[in-house]
């Protein structure tokens, strides 16, 4: 079995390797072996991958082809978006129609977290519009026609290799919820605010035995690596408040994942680590570094961290100021929080602004670490916006589609001719500094004199 890990450790760059390095501007060597290293993952399912490939024997179900993405701390932070049915709203139409609003705004992966309905029809209907890698949850459709009772060990095989064949690019496996660990919830806020972390403390109390997918965990890498599907190590234990940070029973299982880390990676397959959730701003970077050090470097992937839990309906915002901190500190892929977490079910443009929010904490992280070329934008941008070069200005944005429509709503109170006035409602024409400055440039120009500093 070949996986993207194996080939690197052997020494070839693959063609997976060669479109994630042009993409990201660097060498392909330089990605071989950061994910030699383990450091750098390629999430790219062998059969989502032919599709982009070309190959004749593709899975049909697979229309779009996949454009691979990495996701490590020398490339780009990388942003995911959930979506999703539930047991109370099922569309699959609606789901498709959020998974584009997600990646018309640039998300870089997506998730299907759906609980309602045919899973395996979601899932291929899905797949067969989403061109970057695309990850599942398999202990959901485990659980999702059956009591927590019943389910068996080849039950969850069945299901993550239905899954593989399907072609999805990486799972979430909450292997290191360990049974010894579940006293150390007890003096929490919230518990357990994973559902798959619940629902395997569930299974372990009633049964009085160790997580199954932590016994089984030597059989999932042999399957995966069969796929080369990558591992999300789930952190089943993340803090849901705040109070909850950094406690012990999240550290425990974090130690776990570490384990699981090298022992996936010595079997073949590509891993990266899931982590918390809700984080008070000064332990970010603890958070981070902890997380580097116990797991050996693989790459972090962070939902949020909120950084406080008085905001519902804003959550997009405060997963963004901790995405920021823990991009800059550490993590490597950040999932979007939209503003009705915690409230209910996301629609189109709660995803589209939970993207948004997040590929703008990416972004600013990637500044702030000196990423080669990640502030090039901005500069283009700002020399658009000092230009009044509105066409420029609106189309460099990370949503152009909602700078577009607040400018013309702008334009039409002006009662001008949109893109064509040099000043903006904010402002006025006489009160427009950028206009002024202008207007000061030229004269300099004029007197043979030096632009202002």
């Amino acid at each position: 079995m070949t996986t993207q890990l194996t080939e690197a450790r052997a020494g070839t760059v693959t063609q997976a390797m060669r479109q994630v390095a042009e993409s990201e501007g660097l060498s392909a060597g330089t990605v071989r072996d950061e994910i030699a290293a383990g450091r750098l993952v390629i999430p790219a399912n062998k059969l989502h991958l032919k599709s982009n490939l070309g190959s004749p024997t593709r899975n049909s179900a697979l229309g779009v082809p996949l454009q691979p993405a990495g996701i490590g701390r020398t490339l780009r932070t990388k942003v995911n978006a959930n979506i999703g049915t539930s047991s109370v709203r099922c569309s699959v139409p609606a789901e498709i129609e959020k998974m584009e609003a997600a990646l018309a705004v640039g998300a870089d992966a997506i998730m299907d977290l759906s609980t309602g309905g045919d899973l395996d029809a979601i899932r291929a209907e899905l797949l067969a519009h989403c061109p970057v890698p695309f990850g599942t949850v398999p202990i959901y459709q485990v659980i999702q026609s059956r009591q927590v009772e019943d389910v068996t060990r080849d039950i969850i095989l069945q299901t993550v290799e239905k899954q593989a064949k399907q072609g999805v690019d990486f799972f979430t496996i909450h292997a290191g919820v360990l049974r010894e660990y579940l006293p150390l919830v007890e003096k929490r806020v919230m518990g357990i605010v994973s559902r798959g972390g619940a629902l395997l403390a569930k299974w372990m109390l009633h049964y009085n035995q160790q997580n199954p997918l932590y016994e089984m965990f030597d059989e999932l890498c042999d399957l995966m690596a069969e796929y080369d599907v990558c591992f999300s190590l789930g952190d089943g234990l993340r803090p849901g408040a705040i109070a909850d940070a950094t406690d012990e029973a999240q550290i425990a299982e974090l130690r776990t994942l570490g384990e699981l880390t090298q022992r996936a990676q010595e079997r073949g397959c590509q891993v990266m680590v899931e982590g918390p959730g809700h984080v008070p701003f000064h332990q970010i970077q603890h958070n981070m570094e902890l997380q580097q050090k116990i797991c050996h470097g693989a790459p972090f992937y962070v939902l949020g961290p909120l950084v406080t839990d008085i905001a519902p309906g804003y959550d997009h915002i405060t997963s963004a100021i901790g995405g920021c901190a823990a991009a800059f500190y550490g993590a490597s892929f950040l999932c979007y929080v939209t503003p009705r977490e915690h409230l209910g079910l996301p629609n189109t443009d709660d995803v589209r602004a939970g993207v948004v929010a997040a590929k703008i904490a990416a972004h600013a992280a990637d500044i702030a670490r000196g990423l080669q070329g990640a502030d090039a934008r901005d500069r283009k941008l700002s020399v658009a916006r000092s230009n009044l070069d509105w066409e420029t200005h609106i189309a460099t944005s990370l949503d152009p589609q909602t700078a577009d429509r607040m400018h013309r709503e702008a334009c039409q109170e002006m009662g001008t001719e949109s893109r064509s006035a040099d000043y903006c409602s904010m402002c006025g024409q006489h009160w427009c500094s950028v206009r002024i400055n202008r207007e000061v440039r030229e004269a300099l120009q004029q007197q043979g004199r030096l632009p202002i500093s």
